[in-house]
């Protein structure tokens, strides 16, 4: 009796399993080709002339300290940017920040800041010149079960419509360190297939979306960490390991990215925002809080700032002119 409870169990799961991929299959936007996409990217953007006001969507790979390392960087590079503001939670797809109805994890917690500003009445304002996506991790969960393509291009058409100028880029993150598959195996396979081969493609297949650019984070750490691991490390960082948090028992974090790591990400976001080498730019910052950020030594920001500017001038979906 019990294994025939167990083997009907399981054939349920397989039907309901089947259905729901089935489901998904129907559902999922179409997407452009390869060709296409790359048409977009063909021509890249003008160099912003002034200061941009920025509004950050996504959860904790954004957290607060990367758009102030970002606002630090764009002042000493001589732009004066608006304050820029931010919805965020804990492993929040954009699908989840889209209904008011769906619970976002960590709202209270990633928002107490006057950073935050609620998305939809703030991107309604019109105020914001650059919006910046990102989506939860995994990944492939995201896709699946939360429509990533589809809410990529619900949002960038929602802030359009009050703001036709916006610029609008899709932030490509990076997995857990331990992924099975392999960290730097999983990021160079993951931007052509999802990041762009997927998210983009669909996204801007529909209508009212126009061109997402990319902010290529992902790409700049494994490339980082190739070169760094390659010399066999730098004053004050050995490997990749480096680059994320320690947790309060001590243990390194796997995918969250400490000062070092956020320095790094910051100096993508702002190559890509402003088009501007960041060779030479400040490597002691300070975090959201005011308190010193942890610098890292001139040997490891030299090589992230040559890295950054390197990766964001290699791709043309950055909208940077190689």
């Amino acid at each position: 009796m019990t294994g025939r409870r167990t083997g009907l169990t399981l054939a349920g799961i397989a039907v309901v399993m089947a259905a729901a991929a089935a489901w998904w299959q129907l559902k999922a936007p179409a997407a452009l080709s390869t060709e296409e996409r790359a048409a977009l990217f063909a021509v890249p953007l003008d160099a912003p002339e002034a200061g941009a006001g920025k509004f950050y969507l996504g959860h904790s790979l954004i957290g607060p300290n990367i758009p102030a390392f970002v606002q630090q960087l764009a002042e000493a590079a001589g732009f004066h940017d608006p304050s820029y503001h931010s919805q965020l939670g804990w492993g929040t797809s954009l699908r989840e920040h889209w209904y008011p109805t769906l619970t976002i994890n960590g709202y209270a917690e990633m928002n107490a800041s006057p950073a935050h500003a609620p998305a939809k009445p703030a991107l309604e304002s019109g105020s914001y010149d650059v919006l910046v996506l990102t989506e939860m991790v995994d990944l492939q969960d995201a896709i699946r079960w939360h429509d990533s393509g589809r809410y990529a291009g619900l949002w960038a058409s929602f802030a359009r419509q009050s703001r036709a100028d916006m610029r609008i880029y899709l932030y490509e993150t990076w997995h857990r360190t331990d992924i099975p598959e392999g960290w730097l195996d999983r990021i160079d396979a993951d931007l052509p297939n999802l990041w762009e081969g997927t998210i983009l493609a669909q996204a801007k297949a529909m209508a009212d979306v126009g061109v997402i650019h990319l902010i290529p984070a992902g790409q700049a750490m494994a490339a980082f960490t190739r070169a760094l691991e390659a010399q066999g490390g730098l004053p004050g960082l050995e490997d990749r390991h480096g680059l994320f948090a320690l947790n309060e028992d001590g243990m390194r974090d796997t995918i969250h990215p400490n000062d070092l790591g956020s320095y790094l990400v910051a100096l993508v976001h702002f190559a890509t925002l402003y088009h501007m080498d960041p060779a030479g730019l400040p490597h002691e910052l300070t975090r959201a809080d005011g308190t010193a950020a942890e610098a890292p030594s001139p040997e490891v920001a030299a090589l992230m700032q040559q890295i950054a500017w390197d990766v964001v001038r290699r791709l043309p979906q950055t909208g940077v002119a190689p």
